[in-house]
């Protein structure tokens, strides 16, 4: 097999970017555009020792999944990989995605995730769901300013001109973008010599409230005459290439934008807010301003021209599992860098299942991390005692101040930073800070120590060790985890029910119809991992030993007489002591190797392999000095 060879290949099955897996000759290749079930001739593209990439060249056989897509760009725009799989087998991939990297990575046996899944939640329309979009700026190989979406692994524009994902008013207001930079002179950003205004055209549509907001993001400090095609290199086409060409023909129609006083970004803004303020809903017109070489679309300033700095849409509340509406909703104000669900319909079901898991009844306590705006904090915060979120950008805390005046919440509060670090520095802080009692720890600042529920909802990278770390030293209940990486969070699971919590339910959601995309509602309970029910605890001095994991307590372990309990420490109260003492966090997986060393039981739940010869870490001679520590105090060796 070489490069360039053809050949018959047959998908079998299918990976986690929707593209087509087949076999041939003792060799796995991964083929785009290629779907389960279809037989195919294949061009080998890339070759390594033991697979390999290919394209496809001929449909011989179709699968029997295959369904006619809507959008005729869908192969050339990397938006939407797997549209022509029928829906029902989109849902099944998605569900099946996320139930192989539990496995694969989380450790779970399929015997536990087939026992916990819920039902895949599909869409009630795949089309038309998406209610934001950022379309990149550009020239095409005429010279013509075009916009679209980035083909798949690389920054050239595939002009899209009414995307099936997204609502029809976007075609409306691109094409009067276009028509406004050709008439003002106004020229793209051009990624390779970094000159040029528009870099891109963002669109928000509000599905209840039917507002629009449209943001052009700039390579500039405003819409002056510094950025008019006259005084830049304009990309045009010679013989096929592209070469710069000074002073693009300016045109009788430029007059509609040219300077009235010397005032060009007056007249450049106000011909803009004229025209897109004519379409019906429009609510906020502004420019972000982008002058770094990055990737990252949005930069970090946004003045609104013309209407509000944002638009309102509302998420309503939906009972579970069967999502009927419950008459109840969150309105919520949205700017330019908010982060929203794209996807408003299925938000109301992935929202309202995150509360559901949650179990609240009006007494907890609950940290939202990754909250955004507050949109899953708000909802919470309905059935939830005090709910404190936590999200990096500012503006988007400064919305979800806004959006819990605006519905009259006052049991949410928020913090601007890095979950990874807010909640770390402000749980060390208020060890050091706050005397922690039983009086005292159901009330005050101390009280956010010991939430009920944590809920996170943390980017496609998951939650930071640090953050994992303290969400495990808190020890809530319950933990429900919102995940649009599955693998992320199949790791995260992996670490937060290694000792102390257990997978209860899994749900999935497709948030993204026609793409590889899946997002995914997890709920974690200590369940039999948790401490002893303080209810048994036989004395004062055990429930403490027990509670101590959760918050630490100010006492020492040294001045206790528990001659009472020599020689029956749990694995729990062991670890708690090596904390106590020596800062060291250790597992039952430790405690069990050191206690197999000293010729002791080491119980049913110790996480010991099977097999002798079985991989596992060890546990190193600082902390087995520590455990050993532990075992002579209690009086286990």
């Amino acid at each position: 097999m070489k490069k360039n060879d053809i050949f018959e290949l047959e998908i079998t099955d299918m990976g986690t970017d929707g593209e087509g897996i087949g076999h041939y000759e003792g060799m796995t290749f991964f083929v785009k555009d290629a779907l389960i079930g279809d037989v195919i001739t294949a061009r080998a593209t890339k070759l390594k020792k033991n697979y390999g990439y290919a394209r496809v060249e001929e449909i011989k056989t179709p699968s029997t999944f295959r369904v006619e897509p809507e959008c005729e760009m869908h192969k050339r725009c990397g938006g939407c990989q797997i549209q022509a799989l029928s829906y029902e087998k989109q849902l099944e991939f998605k569900n099946d995605k996320v139930r192989n990297n539990l496995m694969r990575i989380g450790g779970f046996s399929e015997a536990e995730l087939d026992s916990k899944m819920q039902p895949p939640v599909g869409a009630d329309s795949s089309y038309r769901y998406r209610n934001k979009a950022q379309f990149p700026v550009g020239y095409d190989r005429d010279g013509n300013i075009v916009t679209g979406f980035y083909a798949s692994r690389s920054h050239n524009i595939i002009p899209v001109g009414d995307c099936k994902l997204g609502v029809p008013q976007n075609k409306e207001i691109l094409d009067i973008i276009k028509q406004w930079m050709n008439e003002c002179g106004i020229t793209p950003y051009d990624e390779n010599t970094h000159k040029g205004l528009v870099r891109h055209v963002l669109i928000r549509y509000g599905f209840t409230s039917k507002q629009i907001m449209v943001c052009l993001v700039i390579n500039g400090d405003s819409l002056d005459s510094k950025h008019r095609a006259e005084n830049l290199y304009v990309p045009r086409v010679d013989s096929g290439k592209i070469t710069d060409k000074r002073n693009r023909d300016k045109t009788s129609d430029n007059k509609a934008c040219d300077s009235k006083a010397g005032d060009s970004r007056h007249n450049a803004a106000d011909s803009l807010c004229e025209r897109l303020s004519k379409i019906d809903g429009m609510t906020s017109i502004s420019y972000n301003i982008n002058k770094e070489n990055t990737n990252v679309i949005l930069g970090k300033k946004t003045v609104c021209i013309w209407g509000r700095p944002y638009i309102e849409d509302t998420i309503h509340l939906l009972s579970y599992p069967d999502f009927t509406p419950q008459g109840t909703g969150i309105t919520y104000q949205i700017s330019p860098q908010s982060f929203y669900q794209v996807n408003p319909k299925q938000t109301e079901k992935l929202y309202s299942t995150a509360l559901a898991f949650a179990g609240l009844t009006g007494n907890e306590k609950v940290w939202d991390l990754y909250c955004g705006i507050g949109t899953i904090s708000l909802f919470l915060s309905q059935k939830a005692k005090q709910v404190y979120g936590v999200e990096i950008v500012p503006q988007a805390i400064e919305d979800a101040k806004n959006n819990a005046k605006l519905n009259g919440i006052t049991n949410a509060q928020f913090f601007v930073g890095k979950a990874e670090e807010v909640l770390p520095q402000f749980y060390e802080n208020a060890k050091k800070t706050e005397k922690i009692t039983d009086d005292t720890a159901s009330t005050g600042r101390t009280d956010m120590l010991r939430p009920d529920v944590i809920v996170v909802d943390p980017p496609r990278k998951g939650c930071d060790e640090k953050c994992l770390d303290t969400m495990l030293a808190m020890s809530p209940e319950r933990i429900v985890y919102v995940s649009c990486d599955s693998a992320t969070l199949a790791r995260d699971l992996k670490i937060l029910c290694e000792e102390k919590y257990e997978l209860m339910k899994w749900q999935a959601f497709d948030q993204f119809s026609h793409t590889g995309h899946v997002e995914t509602v997890v709920l974690l309970s200590k369940g039999a991992k948790g401490p002893v029910d303080l209810c048994s605890a036989r004395t004062e001095v055990e429930r403490r030993l027990v509670d101590s994991r959760k918050v630490k307590v100010d006492f020492s372990l040294e001045d206790m007489d528990l001659s009472e309990f020599k020689g029956k420490a749990t694995y729990e109260q062991i670890k708690a002591y090596v904390l106590e003492q020596t800062g060291l966090k250790v597992s039952s997986l430790y405690i069990a190797q050191i206690k197999k060393k000293c010729g002791l039981d080491v119980g049913e739940n110790s996480n010991l392999p099977k097999s002798e010869n079985a991989r596992q870490p060890q546990c190193t001679p600082e902390k087995e000095e520590a455990i050993m520590q532990a075992f002579k105090h209690f009086g286990i060796v």
